[in-house]
């Protein structure tokens, strides 16, 4: 919740788009998307709170920059790098391919002998699965019966996306992430025999890493997902760090961006500046809590709980920013005011990129801060102390200008309480809740009534000075 601002601090994202081709060199525009972090909290890393100026925090400064600090359960840290030990992060950077439009991607090898498949990274899902036959839109496919260490789970599956559906059968195998591990682990992995609009034209992809929560897993959450068995084979801290870098153009014009997935920490050489943490709201997607929205400077003025319309979460999975349709109404008013206009380059096949597309999207509930955004921080996934972080990454620029800025923190006395919306079907299984139970504590009520009646009425007959029916309840409620 927001309190005092010598509590609670208040992190801003702000994006920076170029508007057409032409002014890409001389005009950016700011996008800010402040987000709630927990409460300053840190032991052994800064001996004093920063000063504060009128109603405004100054920024941490970075003191635990490239070591593990001792950070407070729930509390703002900085630079967190967990101890490496037997990890070596370095083999896992520059370990996926892509773009926002068309997904990173990380290459695995699956089953004995090995066939290479290239994953989709997706922290919008929780199933690992891996096309089973031949498809037009997939470079490779996994035949698991040339696989001698695959084990059906004789499970069927059926799984779901906003976009897409696919159908299978569960079992598990061993699988290698060349870029990443030294070594095999043992994991569930769906085989997909039937898929409607899940695979896609133009990409090269074969499968898909779901990173979310076991929560979202199919067909039941008990089905250990691929980086909860991660964590427990490699021993590795449960948290996991992605770089992706396609924020304006692609570095080698190509069309192809890359990134990077770095599984048990963080890679320090990957970012710069301080890592803002906020709080992992609920554990299924990664659901955070967004405070308010500005354009161009402009706050858009509605109720944060709009913001936070069923939900808002980090999805790199989904490339577009996603807003609830009255945000999104009141953004596509603001850009019109103001005169700026957020896009994205389409790739084509030369390098000129003359074709440009909105950035943003209308959702039909969810605010999901997709690709887009993404592509202008290293994003970090601490499950382990249940919060998101946000730093600025090393390659989110064009011609050597930054298109990402981190701020703050600032004031949160003009924030509600809580921005995070109830659902009417909730307040509707609330109130039927609370119906019933009323009316099981009127029925209890009357049950107690018509066994105590006949005790008062006792009393009453052998002495007429004691009292009446009525005050017998209340005598005998207080004996």
């Amino acid at each position: 919740m927001c309190t005092s601002v010598d509590t609670q601090v208040l992190l801003f994202l702000q994006l920076l788009f170029h508007w057409t081709t032409e002014a890409q060199a001389q005009v950016q525009t700011p996008f800010i998307l402040p987000l709630k972090v927990s409460p300053v909290g840190l032991k052994g890393v800064l001996s004093h709170l920063p000063q504060v100026s009128a109603s405004l925090a100054a920024p941490l400064g970075n003191e635990s920059r490239g070591r593990l600090s001792d950070v407070a359960s729930g509390g703002l840290a900085l630079a967190l790098d967990p101890e490496r030990g037997l990890v070596n992060f370095l083999p896992m950077v520059d370990n996926l391919q892509g773009d926002a439009g068309k997904g990173y991607y990380l290459e695995m090898l699956i089953g004995t002998p090995p066939q290479k498949l290239q994953i989709l990274v997706d922290t919008g899902s929780s199933n690992f699965a891996v096309a089973g036959v031949p498809h037009p839109y997939v470079t490779s496919y996994f035949d698991n019966e040339k696989s001698r260490t695959y084990h059906s789970k004789n499970l069927n599956i059926n799984v779901k996306y906003t976009q897409g559906s696919w159908t299978g059968s569960v079992g598990e195998d061993v699988v290698t992430i060349p870029k990443g591990f030294n070594s095999t682990f043992l994991v569930n992995i769906a085989i997909i025999f039937e898929s409607e609009d899940f695979f896609l034209p133009k990409t090269k992809w074969d499968g898909i890493l779901g990173l979310a929560y076991a929560i979202l897993a199919k067909p039941s959450s008990s089905l250990e997902t691929f980086f909860d068995s991660l964590v427990k084979q490699a021993k590795i801290p449960n948290i996991f760090s992605i770089q992706m870098c396609g924020a304006g153009l692609p570095r080698d014009r190509t069309g192809t961006s890359g990134g990077s997935l770095v599984m048990g920490g963080i890679e320090p050489s990957l970012y710069e500046g301080d890592i803002w943490y906020t709080t992992i709201k609920k554990e299924w997607y990664y659901q955070i809590e967004i405070l308010k929205l500005e354009i161009g400077g402009q706050n858009l003025n509605l109720d944060c709980s709009e913001y936070n319309v069923d939900k808002a979460i980090v999805d790199s999975g989904t490339t577009l920013f996603h807003l609830p349709q009255k945000v999104f109404e009141a953004v596509i008013e603001a850009v019109s005011h103001t005169s700026l206009l957020y896009i994205l380059p389409i790739l084509g096949t030369d390098s000129n990129y003359g074709c440009y597309r909105f950035g943003i999207s209308s959702s039909t509930n969810s605010l999901i801060i997709g690709a887009t955004i993404m592509e202008g921080f290293y994003v970090v996934f601490d499950r382990a102390q249940k919060r998101i972080g946000f730093a600025l990454s090393l390659c989110a620029e064009v011609d050597g200008v930054p298109v990402s800025e981190i701020s703050g923190p600032f004031s949160t006395d003009d924030i509600a309480s809580s921005c995070i919306h109830v659902s009417p079907l909730t307040e509707s299984i609330l109130w039927i809740v609370s119906y019933a139970l009323m009316s099981l504590c009127g029925i209890i009520f009357l049950v107690l009534i018509t066994l105590l009646f006949p005790f008062c009425h006792l009393f009453s007959s052998r002495d007429p000075n004691l009292v009446n029916d009525e005050s017998c309840l209340v005598q005998h409620r207080w004996k």
